[in-house]
C-alpha cells in the first residue's frame, strides 16, 4: 500500500501558480463604428433591455445585460434581429475576484455574416434563466456549465450532471478545484468498484493528468514497440524513441520524432 500523503492544503500545491492570470485585453471600439451593430444594439434598447456596456472587439459585438434579461435578449435577437444560432454558451469564473461568475452567450447570424456575444454577471450560487426553450444547443451546454463550475440553471428540464458522475464533489473548471486531486478523488474509483473496506489493499488513487508513463504495461505511448497486455516491465530494456506516426504513415504528414522536438516551457510565447 502506498504511504498516504495528507491533502488539507491541496490548493496550495497547484502546478500552475498562475492559475488566476487574466490575459491581457485587446482593443475595444465604439459600437457606432459598424452600421449593423448599431441597429442591433438599437433594437435591445428599443425593448427595454437594460444595457451595462457595449463594445466591439476583435469584430464581434459584446453587450452586458441584467442576468434576468438573458431570455429574452436572446429571443429578441433570434425573431428580430436574424442571429439564428447560438453556437456557444459557458462561464467564466471570477469568484476570487468578484465574488460570481461571468456568463456569455455566443449568437451568430449567418444573413448579416455577423457574431454577438451577450454577457452577464451572477453571483456564485445566484441561478439564471434556462434558455433551452430558444435554441436546443443550449441543453447540454448548460448542463455542462453547471456540472463543471456549479452554475445553477433554473427551469431546465433535465438538469444533472453529463460529465461527472452524479455524485461527484465539487465542480472541476472552478479555479480553486485542486489540480492534484482531493480526499474524495483519490478513493471515488476504489469505493465504488471494490468497496471502502478495500482501501487498505488497493490504496489511493493518483489522479496525476500531468504524470504519463511511456513504460507502463500499456505501452500506449511507445508506437510501433507495443507488448501485450500484462507484461512486465523490463528497467535494463533498451528506450526507443518517442515518435507518433508510423513508418510510412499519413500521406503530406510529417511525423513527431522525440529527438528533434523543441519543448517550450515559456506559456506566453
Amino acid at each position: 500500500m502506498r504511504a498516504y500523503t495528507p491533502k488539507e492544503n491541496v490548493q496550495k500545491k497547484a502546478y500552475y501558480t498562475d492559475r488566476y492570470w487574466v490575459a491581457p485585453q485587446v482593443a475595444k471600439f465604439d459600437v457606432e463604428s459598424d452600421a449593423v451593430f448599431s441597429e442591433d444594439l438599437k433594437a435591445i434598447k428599443d425593448a427595454k433591455i437594460t444595457v451595462l456596456e457595449a463594445f466591439i472587439q476583435v469584430d464581434q459585438m459584446v453587450v452586458y445585460i441584467k442576468p434576468e434579461d438573458n431570455v429574452a435578449t436572446l429571443e429578441l435577437l433570434r425573431d428580430e434581429c436574424g442571429y439564428t444560432q447560438l453556437s456557444e454558451l459557458s462561464a467564466i469564473d471570477w469568484i476570487s475576484k468578484r465574488g460570481g461568475f461571468e456568463v456569455f452567450y455566443q449568437m451568430l447570424s449567418m444573413t448579416k455574416r455577423k457574431r454577438l456575444r451577450i454577457k452577464c454577471f451572477i453571483d456564485e450560487k445566484q441561478p439564471i434563466e434556462s434558455v433551452q426553450s430558444l435554441f436546443r444547443s443550449a441543453d447540454w451546454a448548460e448542463r455542462e456549465m453547471y456540472d463543471m463550475f456549479g452554475v445553477i440553471i433554473n427551469n431546465h428540464p433535465f438538469m444533472k450532471r453529463i460529465l461527472m458522475p452524479d455524485d461527484w464533489e465539487g465542480h472541476p473548471l472552478r479555479k480553486t478545484y485542486p489540480l492534484q486531486g482531493d480526499e474524495f478523488a483519490a478513493w471515488y474509483e476504489v469505493d465504488k468498484i471494490f468497496g471502502k473496506e478495500a482501501r487498505d489493499i488497493i490504496g489511493p488513487e493518483i489522479r496525476d493528468t500531468a504524470r504519463v508513463d511511456r513504460y507502463d504495461t500499456e505501452r500506449f505511448a511507445r508506437l510501433g514497440h507495443e507488448v501485450p497486455k500484462g507484461a512486465e516491465f523490463n528497467p535494463d530494456q533498451e528506450k526507443t524513441p518517442l515518435a507518433y506516426q508510423e513508418d510510412d504513415g499519413v500521406f503530406l504528414i510529417e511525423g513527431f520524432e522525440e529527438d528533434k522536438s523543441q519543448i517550450i516551457r515559456d506559456r506566453k510565447r
